[in-house]
């Protein structure tokens, strides 16, 4: 990770804990974690950027876990000698960001999905636990601390293709990097998006920033018809200096990629989905999951699957590094209607090439909810207040009408109580449907489309409503803040739940 320019010396400001985009890289609640000894305490008092990368088969190196009665994941180990240790990720860390995303807000599971989807590099903004909880106390629950860039300032990945004019651009340079690329009027870096003053960082996935000239030189000669460059407009490396984020390549949206994944949306016909899902090694001899057999005249070909295709995520959620078994739960959980991210033989190249995950380029509009988060998912079971005491803590019931999102995805998750008299929204995802419609964790269901819940095979009657013809018709009643306080374990702020994820 290369920062812009180097950090001032902050020793002097207030300690105050205050976030103001304006007063930029001057700002001490800002900080790059490889420019600071992060022995020192005052570092930590500050988000933090950590630019995490691991290898085949290898793990960033740092365990994530839910803290009790606390928003939002914490760092509870770090591994030592890996990336995540090298970048400065500390235990007690909260996540704020992950890659562009603002996490400080999301559900555990939700930024568990989003690092796991985010592929071989990461970009993660933290702050230390401790200022994050005496910030809230200061600033209210609203507060939010993550620094982002401004809309569409982003650095870029631009595919070029050489034409008689060559690239389309020559570099200005000293001795050795930064590297800044002067255009060529209508030339191929043009058409390819590279604006104008743009400082060059990557050469087909590899950081250039400290190369020499000639060094440079060899590397664009050896990429033969067409180069992938990382690449970062004037405006952009300006805001990123203000806010001490690093130019990373996490963070880039694709311009005139020669490739990108795919989104298939698929309803199960009278003969099924019409494909086979097979785990075969693919490259660099890595196993995956790879579609073949896809039947003529079925959903599966009519959505556009090819076969050979590899399956990179199930409903928005990553199935990287999953076993055949566990990929197949994914997609069987979402019952009829299956959405899949999935990548052809070239896009897989081009992708493992630039070292970024491909759902990183999905389209906006393709961007589906997790399989944790449709009302097909699997019920978990839970604990619960006796029944007696769960009936004097509910509200008023209300009825919601839920349509399903992309992929069939209604945007919330179930649970149920052991002793069967419960059957409660555990999760909502932020702005899908359930969320729209109302939803909050912690409701109560007492109907699903006019049948009463509330029996010993509630969990089995509720899996088969969802192929239910939409809308779901929810009669719910809310828990008081009594029933709340009540359904959530009184643990002191240091423990922990017993889940956690290695990351």
């Amino acid at each position: 990770m290369e920062a812009a320019t180097d950090l001032q010396d902050t020793a002097s400001l207030t300690m105050k804990f205050e976030f103001n985009p304006k007063l930029g890289i001057d700002n001490p609640v800002l900080s790059l974690a490889e420019d600071h000894n992060l022995s020192d305490s005052w570092s930590l008092k500050r988000p933090r950027f950590c630019l995490l990368s691991k290898e085949e088969g290898r793990s960033f190196g740092f365990h994530l876990q839910q803290e009790l009665g606390s928003a939002g994941p914490v760092v509870c180990r770090v591994e030592p000698g890996t990336s995540a240790q090298h970048q400065g990720l500390q235990e007690g860390d909260r996540i704020l960001g992950v890659n562009s995303d603002v996490v400080e807000n999301e559900d555990y599971t939700t930024v568990v999905r989003r690092i796991r989807a985010g592929g071989p590099r990461v970009l993660l903004t933290v702050l230390a636990r401790h200022v994050h909880d005496v910030a809230r106390a200061q600033q209210g629950k609203d507060a939010h601390f993550c620094p982002t860039l401004g809309p569409g300032v982003r650095p870029r990945l631009c595919h070029i293709v050489k034409d008689e004019g060559g690239f389309g651009f020559s570099v200005t340079h000293g001795k050795q990097g930064p590297f800044w690329l002067v255009l060529s009027t209508g030339g191929a870096a043009e058409r390819a998006g590279v604006p104008p003053g743009a400082r060059l960082l990557e050469v087909n996935g590899i950081n250039v920033e400290k190369f020499t000239h000639n060094q440079l030189s060899r590397k664009l000669q050896q990429s033969g018809e067409q180069v992938t460059v990382l690449v970062a407009a004037p405006e952009v490396e300006e805001q990123c200096r203000q806010l001490g984020m690093p130019l990373a390549a996490p963070l880039a949206e694709g311009w005139a990629l020669p490739t990108r994944p795919r989104c298939l949306h698929l309803r199960k016909g009278p003969q099924g989905f019409g494909f086979l899902l097979r785990e075969e090694k693919g490259l660099g001899g890595r196993l995956g999951q790879f579609l073949w057999e896809v039947d003529p005249g079925l959903p599966a070909e009519k959505a556009g699957m090819l076969a050979g295709d590899r399956l990179v995520a199930v409903a928005g959620e990553s199935v990287e590094g999953l076993s055949h078994e566990e990929t197949v739960s994914r997609i069987r959980a979402q019952g009829s209607c299956v959405s899949l991210v999935v990548i052809d033989p070239e896009a897989d190249r081009f992708f493992s090439m630039v070292r970024l995950s491909p759902l990183l380029f999905l389209e906006s509009t393709d961007i589906l909810a997790s399989p944790q988060d449709t009302f097909s998912a699997p019920l978990v079971e839970t604990k619960d207040p006796p029944v007696e005491v769960t009936s004097m803590l509910l509200v008023a019931s209300r009825q919601c009408f839920l349509y399903p999102g992309l992929g069939g995805a209604y945007g919330f998750r179930l649970s149920y109580v052991a002793n069967g008299s419960n059957v409660f929204i555990s999760q909502v995802t932020p702005g899908g449907s359930a969320a729209r419609a109302g939803l909050r964790t912690g409701d109560i269901i007492l109907e699903v489309n006019g049948c009463p819940v509330g029996g010993e095979n509630d969990p089995e009657k509720l899996q088969q409503l969802c192929e239910a013809e939409p809308p779901l018709c929810l009669k719910l009643a809310a828990r008081s803040q009594q029933g709340l306080e009540a359904w959530i374990p009184s643990k002191s702020q240091e423990d922990w739940a017993l889940a956690s994820d290695m990351l």
